[in-house]
């Protein structure tokens, strides 16, 4: 049987920065009980007092997580350099027999430059390509037979460098998300490899987001 207590957990889980603001003590329990009493009577499909709730939340301790809690800061004070790539192009393209035949073409001239920018993510119905918009034309010739979904210009890539072992440590790129978010930033695209991590954002969020990414580091 569900109880207030239950309602309360499920609701803070699913709600990490509320979560974190509750833990830290700077949100007013009485308050913030008053604003879960209709979602937890509807949750229960009975009236509930905002006074369960108000003792459910001071009662409420996240899962022990101490094991993780000192991995994570290992990680956070190792995190490595943060690279700041400009003028990127995103290309998502709907995925074809010729796709791979026509992307190999676009390896090719990768291959000779390698101080280019250059990623590839082939996703079940369409597969992304972000490249330096150096190469805008070459990459517009040889696949003019596919279906572009999208294309956005004026792009810049923000990588960090990240310790060893970090796919074991629960919550690590929550960190970085939870920062972006705070400042405002909105992503355009999210890649990562086994120990890089890397945002792309419009122009006009590279500072916020560059700044932002400093500052989960120190």
């Amino acid at each position: 049987m569900r109880t207030v207590s239950n309602c309360v957990e499920d609701i803070l889980i699913s709600q990490p920065f509320l979560e974190e603001a509750l833990s830290r003590n700077i949100i007013n329990y009485s308050a913030l009980a008053l604003e879960l009493t209709e979602p937890i009577s509807k949750m229960l499909k009975k009236d509930v007092k905002p006074g369960a709730i108000m003792m459910a939340l001071r009662r409420y301790s996240p899962p022990p997580t101490l094991s993780n809690s000192v991995k994570m800061k290992k990680a956070i004070q190792n995190l490595g350099d943060i690279t700041l790539r400009s003028n990127l192009t995103d290309y998502t393209v709907k995925n074809s027999d010729t796709l791979i035949a026509n992307h190999s073409e676009i390896l090719k001239m990768i291959n000779n430059e390698p101080k280019l920018f250059y990623t590839f993510t082939r996703g079940v119905h369409e597969s992304n390509i972000i490249v330096s918009s150096s190469l805008s034309g070459f990459i517009d010739a040889h696949l003019k037979s596919e279906t572009f979904i999208a294309v956005q210009n004026g792009l810049s890539a923000i990588t960090i460098n990240l310790p060893e072992n970090n796919s074991k440590i629960a919550g690590l790129y929550y960190h970085f998300f939870k920062r972006l978010a705070w400042e405002g930033v909105v992503l355009y695209e999210v890649l990562s490899t086994t120990n890089e991590f890397t945002i792309l954002v419009e122009e006009e969020y590279v500072d916020k987001a560059f700044t932002a990414i400093k500052r989960v580091k120190v």
